[in-house]
């Protein structure tokens, strides 16, 4: 058989290739191609950046949720049904007040879902992050209803803020995360 250039049956192909597509996805992932995270440099300046970040988001997050809130003391309440406070934020006559509540609590957990998988590879997967952000957004809660006046815990919260790191890690945090660090292959 005569081995023609570009191919490996024999058969030509336009300008020399190989006739075929190439593999994208999983099928290139097996096939050997792998994507590869940035150079060491680059990637620890972006873990250094990220936890700049995450100690400057820890600092906002302290500042806006374990300052105490002597006006509020009559309306704060303990929730721990689930849709609770979502259903008194939806029901109130200003739209704007339901839209700053939950789009405030879902902002608030944007950051971990982008620098969550970048500060910690193991961590980079959709569910590690959001268990990690419902633990840590817990803990602020319990502090909260704990130590704060005028603060209580609120489950919906919780939620909410959980939602936002989801949201950070489709926007972001998957990204980054696989471009800081390299996926380990098991031979």
């Amino acid at each position: 058989m005569v081995r023609v250039r570009g191919t490996a049956s024999g058969v030509p192909t336009k300008k020399g290739g190989s006739g075929r597509k190439p593999a994208s996805g999983k099928a290139a992932k097996a096939g050997g191609a792998e994507r590869r995270p940035l150079p060491l440099p680059l990637r620890l300046l972006a873990m250094v950046c990220a936890f700049a970040a995450m100690v400057a988001f820890a600092v906002v997050l302290a500042k806006l949720t374990l300052d105490p809130s002597p006006a509020s003391v009559s309306i704060a309440h303990t929730n721990l049904h689930p849709g609770a406070t979502l259903r008194i934020y939806l029901d109130q006559p200003a739209f704007r007040d339901a839209v700053k509540q939950v789009g405030g609590n879902i902002l608030l957990g944007v950051p971990f879902g982008i620098l969550v998988p970048v500060l910690a590879p193991r961590a980079r997967g959709v569910l590690r992050v959001l268990l990690l952000t419902a633990i840590v957004m817990l803990l602020v809660e319990l502090a909260q209803g704990a130590l704060v006046t005028g603060r209580a815990f609120d489950v919906d919260d919780v939620i909410l803020n959980t939602t936002g790191a989801l949201v950070g890690w489709v926007l972001l945090g998957r990204r980054l995360g696989r471009a800081v660090h390299a996926r380990k292959h098991k031979a």
